[in-house]
C-alpha cells in the first residue's frame, strides 16, 4: 500500500536556475559585502538608506542657509537685514515670501519691526552651535566614564555608576535650569553665555551614553581578541583604545547623534522658560517664548521657528537611525518585490513558501528532507 502511494506521489520539481540562484543568495547573505572593509560596509549601508540621505541633504542645506544668509562673526552674509535691526513695520508685519520670490521680509516682522527671517537664521545658528558643543562634551564624558567602569569593573565601576545614578535621577531640564541660573546669570550676553549654556547641558546629559558604553565594554572585554591581546602583554590603555573602542564606535556615534537632537530640544525648553538664551540674542526657543502671546493674531511669528526646530530634530533622528542600521550587521534591507518573486518561484518548484531550503553549495542542488512516513 505504501509502495502504491509512493508511486502515485508527484515527483518534486527540480528548481530552475533562477530559483537556485535565489536559494544560494539566501544561504550566503553576506556575499554583497565580501571583500569590503568595515568602513566601506558601513558607508554602503548608510548610502542605501534613502531617509538618512535625504535628511542629511536637508540638514546641510539648513546649515548653509543659516550661516550664509546673515553671516557669522566677521564674515558678512547675503541678507540685507541684521537680526537686531529695528525698522518700521510694513504691511502689518506679514510674511512676503511667495512661490518664486522672497520679498522684503520673507518670514514677516515682529512687533518691534525686526526681520523674522534674520532672527530665525540667528536662532538656527545658536541651536546648531549648542547641538555640536553638547554632542562633544557629553560624548567625551559618557565614553570615558562608561568605558573605564565597563573595563576595570570592581570599585571603579561602583563609584562611577553610583555617580551616574545620582545625576540621572535628577530631571535633566531641572538640573540644567538650576546650573544655568547659578552660572549663566553672572555672564554677559553674547557668545560666552551661549557657550556656557552648551557646556552645562553637556555636563548634565552624558548619563545615558555612559550606561550604553559601559554595557558595550562589558560585552567586548570578554571577547577572544581581547584575551589574546592580554596574553600578548598589551597594556590596559592599548586594549581599550586599539581593540575595544574601535568595536564600540558604532554604538557611540549613533547615540551621540541622537543626543545632539535632544540637546536642541533642551536648549529650546530652557530658552522658553527663561533660563536659556536671553534678549538681545535669540534662539529658536526664545523666539517661540517671546511670540507665544501673538499665536492667535500673528501666527507666523510662532510657526517659522517651530518649523525649523521640528525639521532639524527630525533630520538628526533620521540620520541617527541610518547610522544605527549601517553599524548593525544584523540589519538587512527588505525588498518586497524580491521577496514576492522568491515566494512565487518557491511555489512553482515545490519548495517551502517562505523560501527555506537546504542547498548543497558544491553541487548547487537542493537537499530533499525525507522525514518519517515519507518516501524518497
Amino acid at each position: 500500500m505504501s509502495a502504491t502511494k509512493a508511486s502515485q506521489a508527484p515527483e518534486p520539481k527540480e528548481p530552475t536556475t533562477e530559483t537556485r540562484e535565489m536559494r544560494l543568495e539566501k544561504v550566503q547573505p553576506d556575499a554583497e559585502t565580501k571583500g569590503l572593509s568595515q568602513g566601506q560596509i558601513v558607508r554602503k549601508r548608510f548610502m542605501g538608506n534613502s531617509g538618512a540621505i535625504v535628511s542629511l541633504v536637508i540638514l546641510f542645506l539648513i546649515i548653509v542657509l543659516a550661516y550664509s544668509s546673515i553671516g557669522f562673526g566677521p564674515i558678512p552674509g547675503w541678507w540685507k537685514y541684521d537680526y537686531s535691526e529695528m525698522m518700521p513695520v510694513t504691511n502689518g508685519g506679514k510674511p512676503t515670501i511667495g512661490l518664486f520670490h522672497l520679498g522684503e521680509h520673507p518670514f514677516g516682522q515682529d512687533t518691534t519691526g525686526r526681520d523674522l527671517f534674520a532672527m530665525v537664521m540667528r536662532g538656527t545658528q545658536t541651536s546648531l552651535f549648542v547641538m555640536v558643543i553638547v554632542g562633544l562634551v557629553a560624548g567625551v564624558i559618557g565614553v570615558v566614564i562608561g568605558g573605564v567602569s565597563g573595563y576595570f569593573r570592581g570599585w571603579v565601576e561602583a563609584v562611577l555608576m553610583r555617580l551616574t545614578d545620582i545625576v540621572i535621577i535628577i530631571p535633566l531640564l531641572v538640573l540644567t535650569a538650576v546650573l544655568g541660573q547659578m552660572v549663566i546669570s553672572h555672564l554677559p550676553q553674547g557668545p560666552q553665555r551661549i557657550t556656557a549654556l552648551a557646556l552645562l547641558i553637556g555636563l548634565a546629559a552624558w548619563t545615558g551614553l555612559a550606561r550604553l558604553v559601559r554595557g558595550e565594554f562589558l560585552s567586548l572585554r570578554e571577547r577572544e581578541f581581547v584575551d589574546a591581546a592580554r596574553l600578548a602583554g598589551a597594556s590596559a590603555s592599548r586594549i581599550i583604545f586599539k581593540h575595544i573602542l574601535p568595536n564600540a564606535v558604532g554604538v557611540i556615534i549613533v547615540n551621540v547623534t541622537l543626543l545632539m537632537a535632544s540637546a536642541i530640544l533642551i536648549e529650546t525648553s530652557l530658552s522658553y522658560i527663561g533660563y536659556g538664551v536671553q534678549s538681545p540674542d535669540v534662539s529658536l526657543g526664545s523666539l517661540i517664548s517671546a511670540n507665544e502671546s501673538a499665536f492667535a493674531t500673528r501666527s507666523w511669528l510662532f510657526w517659522y521657528p517651530g518649523l525649523f526646530i521640528v525639521v532639524i530634530c527630525l533630520c538628526i533622528n533620521f540620520i541617527g537611525d541610518g547610522l544605527r542600521d549601517a553599524f548593525d550587521p544584523r540589519q538587512k534591507k527588505f525588498n518586497p518585490r524580491r521577496a514576492k518573486t522568491v515566494t512565487a518561484h518557491s511555489a512553482e518548484n515545490g519548495l517551502d513558501p517562505d523560501g527555506r531550503v537546504d542547498v548543497d553549495l558544491q553541487s548547487e542542488q537542493p537537499v530533499r528532507d525525507v522525514g518519517p512516513g515519507k518516501n524518497a
